[in-house]
């Protein structure tokens, strides 16, 4: 509606005009947070500022040791909520707000240089928030007085204008400070020094365990390689061996087998024939003795002539058979012997029968002359 009025979240509606139910004292009506009917020409409505503001003073004090020191502080202040700071600022600062932030800064400062007048330099320097209270709680009524609060005070700096004497009075324990860091590095170095040597001896068997390794696995590799190189030659040498230790017993079976060759085709027909030429002139002897004894006898020579010399003829027959056979003569020249000496044995065997029947005696053979029989 056009007569209502609504202040912003931050600020104060100041309505002057008119009586001021139940607040007799002030000279306008406050409102906060809520709207207002304002009746035009009879009342008027002012907004008074309710945000933080901020004060920076710089200083030059001087301490309880009469050196003078730089302080440099930061105020954050405001307009109080309740109704008598809101008031109280009013009536003061309605016309020119700027002139809190001037104000605060002045009354800051005198409380600022009377504090540190009663501060030595080392309990300024040690004790900051102890200086920042002690100026709040000295300007806490002055504040309050003209409506306002103090949110924080910080003391941003300290300066001796180039005396150094802070600088002195740091100089023991920069000296301590850096001493110890002097010490705390030579410490890490140390330490680090450490830390690289472990390092580069343990990176050292490493690689020395490492160099046994590959020199191991490279000996193994060549004595493999070099075994494969000679497997090849040595499976060679061992087949041409095989192959000349089998020509070899084939060469020594084939000797055999052409010696048994010899042996039947040659040695054995040629103890044959020897054995055939003894027992033909054995036979022929022995026929000569017969025509020698017939002879003597003067009896039947005619008939004793002509078997005795049909013997030889039948020797010789009983010979040419023998050597035509396939005969196998298991004891070499005694058994060939002993074959001749039978069919020789028999061939007088037979004279003899024929010598009994032309006499007319028994034609059988004499025991003494089977003997001769194999």
């Amino acid at each position: 509606m056009f007569f209502y009025r609504v202040p912003a979240p931050d600020e104060a509606m100041l309505i002057s005009g008119g009586k001021v139910r139940g607040e007799s004292d002030a000279p306008f009506r406050v409102v906060t947070g809520r709207g207002a009917f304002v009746m035009p020409f009879f009342r008027k409505v002012r907004f008074l500022s309710l945000h933080m503001a901020e004060a920076e003073i710089t200083e030059t004090c001087v301490t309880k040791q009469a050196i003078t020191l730089k302080v440099r502080a930061v105020i954050a202040f405001k307009v109080g909520n309740d109704t008598e700071s809101i008031v109280n600022a009013g009536q003061r600062f309605l016309s020119d707000q700027r002139q809190m932030e001037e104000l605060t800064g002045r009354i800051f400062s005198g409380h600022l240089r009377s504090i540190v007048g009663a501060m030595t330099v080392e309990e300024i320097i040690t004790e900051r928030q102890k200086l920042a209270l002690e100026v709040l709680d000295a300007s806490a009524v002055e504040m309050a007085r003209i409506g306002l609060t103090i949110d924080s005070l910080q003391i941003q700096s300290i300066d001796d204008l180039d005396l150094g004497y802070i600088a002195a009075l740091s100089a023991p324990h920069n000296a301590a400070v850096q001493r110890e860091a002097k010490i705390a590095q030579a410490r890490a170095d140390q330490a680090a020094a450490e830390v690289a040597q472990e390092s580069a001896r343990r990176q050292a068997e490493f690689a020395r365990q490492t160099s046994v390794v590959q020199a191991q696995y490279k000996a193994e590799v060549d004595k493999a390689q070099s075994e494969a190189a000679q497997a090849g030659p040595l499976a060679q040498a061992v087949a041409a061996q095989e192959v000349i230790n089998a020509r070899t017993e084939l060469a020594q079976r084939e000797a055999q087998l052409r010696e048994q060759q010899l042996v039947a085709e040659v040695v054995k027909p040629a103890q044959a024939e020897a054995e055939r030429v003894r027992i033909i002139a054995k036979a022929e002897a022995e026929a000569t003795e017969i025509q020698a004894a017939a002879a003597a006898s003067h009896d039947r020579v005619a008939l004793d002539r002509l078997i005795i010399e049909q013997l030889p003829d039948i020797v010789r027959e009983a010979a040419s058979g023998l050597r035509g056979a396939n005969v196998n003569i298991l004891s070499g020249a005694d058994g060939l012997g002993e074959m001749a000496a039978g069919l020789v044995g028999q061939g007088l065997a037979i004279l003899d029968s024929v010598k009994k029947g032309l006499n007319g005696e028994d034609p059988t053979p004499h025991p003494k002359r089977d003997e001769l029989t194999p």
